[in-house]
């Protein structure tokens, strides 16, 4: 028996930010980055607040956010006695703002945790509907993964007008983020009729919709779409969780900290080639979303090769790295930490859900030609 459910009510379309003043708490704790705070993103998600409410904004979260900053933020939480969290800002933000709820929970022993809105920023995470936080503990260069519904944002508000400022960068980044974690819950072990369903559709809204966004930031319908392709995808990885590419991702970033969308567009084409040698359901699952794409040919192993031809041409039309090496990691680097980098792949929780049991020898074959 199988279980598919939804337990994040999602708020989209014209002024969805309209929701916030429809609430009735009266205390909130908001979760944002210095950017949100400087930029007037957060005033205008204050402005929307109920009348008479009161609220704290802690908006020292960084990428990657770091251990010591959960616990910061969890100790604010405490002191303000919010009773309602709202994160605003990409997926650092509401990671952070997960752990911090989940750290609050544990202090203050809640039964659960705090109630939880998440607002995006950038279109790419899907951390808005997913039961998944990363958090970095800087002192060992290690990316921890906290997986558990206690976490989930009880609501998430897709505004398009957060994400219209997004630089063109983080566009592609976060965009090739959704691809693969699209890619990845298309071809876990755990996929099923619902997550291929959600998946399926984010894939065709970044290949018809991500280089829009990023050519023409104004462009309010693709913009939109890649905001929903991302939540899509987010929706189908929390049911069927990722694969190696996210695992060995978040091995690199805890060492190199390249930005996690970028190193997952590096990896993507060489863990579906590798993943394909070895998998026969692998190899299937691939090449019938190139065949969705229309980028079918006589044979399977050319539809295969068309798959991977089109995510290196996507991410060359922007301007984006290729390979590690070009990613500023330099060689010397890379040998001496490619044991550790290796040895937490294997550990990472997403790894577990890869279509191919994966050994030291496997990752590193990916991360050899991952580098360059």
């Amino acid at each position: 028996m199988h279980k598919f459910q939804s337990h994040t009510a999602i708020y989209f379309g014209d002024d969805p930010l309209a929701r916030l003043s429809q609430l009735k708490f009266k205390r909130f704790f908001i979760v944002t980055d210095p950017f949100m705070a400087k930029s007037g993103a957060a005033d205008m998600l204050i402005r929307r607040l109920p009348n008479g409410s009161e609220h704290a904004v802690f908006s020292h979260v960084t990428p990657d956010p770091p251990t010591d900053l959960v616990v910061e933020g969890a100790v604010e939480l405490c002191r303000f006695g919010a009773d309602c969290l709202i994160a605003l800002g990409g997926g650092s933000a509401i990671d952070a703002a997960k752990a911090i709820g989940y750290v609050e929970k544990q202090v203050l022993k809640r039964d659960r945790m705090i109630y939880f809105i998440a607002i995006p920023t950038t279109s790419g995470t899907g951390s808005e509907v997913t039961s998944f936080a990363v958090i970095t503990d800087h002192e060992q260069d290690v990316k921890h993964t906290i997986i558990t519904e206690e976490i989930l944002p009880r609501e998430a508000i897709l505004d398009v007008e957060f994400v219209k400022t997004v630089p063109p960068q983080t566009t592609a980044d976060t965009g090739m983020d959704v691809l693969t974690h699209a890619i990845e819950s298309y071809v876990s072990p755990m996929s099923g009729t619902y997550a291929e369903a959600l998946a399926e559709k984010a894939v065709r809204l970044v290949f018809s919709d991500l280089l829009t966004a990023y050519h023409c930031p104004d462009d309010t319908r693709a913009r939109a779409h890649m905001h929903a392709a991302s939540n899509l995808a987010g929706f189908a990885f929390d049911y069927t969780s990722l694969g190696i590419n996210h695992g060995i991702a978040h091995a690199i970033g805890g060492v190199f900290h390249i930005p996690h969308g970028r190193c997952n567009a590096v990896l993507l084409p060489h863990v579906i080639a590798y993943n394909a040698k070895n998998s026969q359901f692998a190899f299937d699952r691939y090449t019938a979303l190139s065949r969705m794409l229309e980028l079918g040919a006589a044979s399977e192993y050319q539809t295969l090769k068309n798959f991977c031809n089109a995510i290196h041409a996507l991410m060359l039309k922007m301007n984006m790295p290729t390979t590690l090496r070009d990613c500023g990691v330099s060689e010397s680097e890379f040998r001496q930490h490619l044991p550790s980098i290796i040895e937490n792949a294997l550990a990472d929780r997403c790894t577990a859900t890869n279509p191919v049991e994966m050994s030291a020898d496997g990752v590193r074959e990916i991360l050899t030609r991952a580098f360059g």
